[in-house]
Formats: structure tokens, sequence, C-alpha cells
């Protein structure tokens, strides 16, 4: 999802010698990246009052705004930055449109999030639910992304974003870690707790009891 670290490096690098069309080049390469962060955080209720265009140009002008002084102390790689900024932007467009709109928000029918409708997801709730089975016809994908969404709404708010973090943002678990406050371990733990959470809502008891049975 992100650009690779050594092509942000060397622009950093860069804009920190006050090269400014580096600083452009750097900004526009993580444009997509925040998009689709955007995408996958902003609550379908919103979608429709909250432009995912407008919030994106709202991260990058506030880190262009901020990046010396990121480059005199960067305490974090430039994506996790990017990233705390862009969550800051999503946070404040849930809290005015929830409670300055609600009544307003609440009644507009949700839809689903564009990030979550990916191949990733695909793969994801095609592991989960029947690893043999190749997600190939039009039918099969539709079913598997409706049930994944549904699952991921049920979740619990931290095992949620965890599973965000790792399939959809494709973030390491040091990263993850690192974002969370935790050890390595410990976010691995709460990762794979999310995982087999996960799988029990996509696969109910009984169901994955009498496909064992058919095996």
């Amino acid at each position: 999802m992100w650009p690779p670290s050594t092509d942000t490096q060397v622009l950093l690098d860069q804009a920190k010698q006050g090269d400014k069309a580096a600083v452009d080049q750097l900004l526009a390469r993580h444009r997509e990246p925040i998009r689709r962060l955007i995408d996958l955080r902003l609550d379908p209720a919103i979608v429709q009052r909250v432009d995912a265009s407008d919030v994106v140009q709202d991260v990058l002008l506030e880190a262009s705004r901020r990046l010396q002084d990121y480059l005199k102390s960067p305490a974090m790689p430039f994506h996790l930055w990017l990233r705390h900024i862009a969550k800051d932007h999503i946070i404040d467009a849930h809290r005015r449109h929830h409670h300055a709109q609600k009544r307003g928000v609440n009644r507009e029918q949700p839809l689903a999030r564009p990030g979550w409708m990916d191949q990733s997801s695909l793969e994801l709730a095609g592991q989960l639910i029947d690893p043999e089975r190749t997600p190939a016809s039009a039918a099969i994908q539709e079913e598997l992304q409706r049930r994944l969404h549904g699952a991921l709404a049920q979740m619990d708010e931290n095992d949620r974003d965890i599973l965000l973090m790792r399939h959809f943002e494709q973030l390491p678990n040091q990263e993850v870690a690192t974002l969370l406050g935790l050890t390595e371990a410990a976010a691995s733990m709460r990762y794979l707790r999310a995982l087999r959470r996960l799988r029990e809502l996509l696969v109910p008891p009984d169901v994955a009891d009498a496909a064992s049975v058919g095996k």
C-alpha cells in the first residue's frame, strides 16, 4: 500500500535540503495510499456528506506545512507520521458529522467502504471460509465481499482496527506494534485473536463442524 521506504527516504533527504520538487513528489507518491486509508476508515454513514478527496487534500496540506518539523526530528517512519495526520482528520470528520448533524447523518443509507472492496479482502475471506476454493466467479466474489463486510462490521473496534492495519493497509507487525504502543509479541497475539474472531463470524461453529465431518 505504501511506497517503498528506500525511495521515500531519498525524497526526504532531498526535501531536507530544501528541494521543493522533492516535497511535491513525496506527497504525490503518498496521495493514493492516503486515499485508500481514508476509504477504509471513513464511516459509510457520512460518505454522502464528506468527499474523501477533500479529506485527502487536507491531510496533504497539513503534512506539507508540518514537514520541516518532522524532518528535524523524525520519531517514526514517514508513512506512519502521515497516517497519524490522516487519522486525526478522519476523527474530525466523524465528530463534525455525527455530533453537529447527527440526526441527518443517521437517516442516510450506509454504504460499503470502497477500501474494503479489493483483491486483498477477497483473499482474506477466501482463506478463512474455504482455503481450497478459488473465488473465481463474480457471484462468489460478491458473496465473499458481503460476508466479510458484515463480519467486520460486527467486530470490536480494536479487533477490526488491527485486521485493517495488517490486511488492508499492509503494515508489518512491527509497525502495528508501534502504532498500538505494544510489544511485537503482544501485537501478534492481538492480531491472531482478531483473525480467529473474524473466522468465527464468517464460519459459524455449526457450519465449520459440518464441513469437517464432510471431509
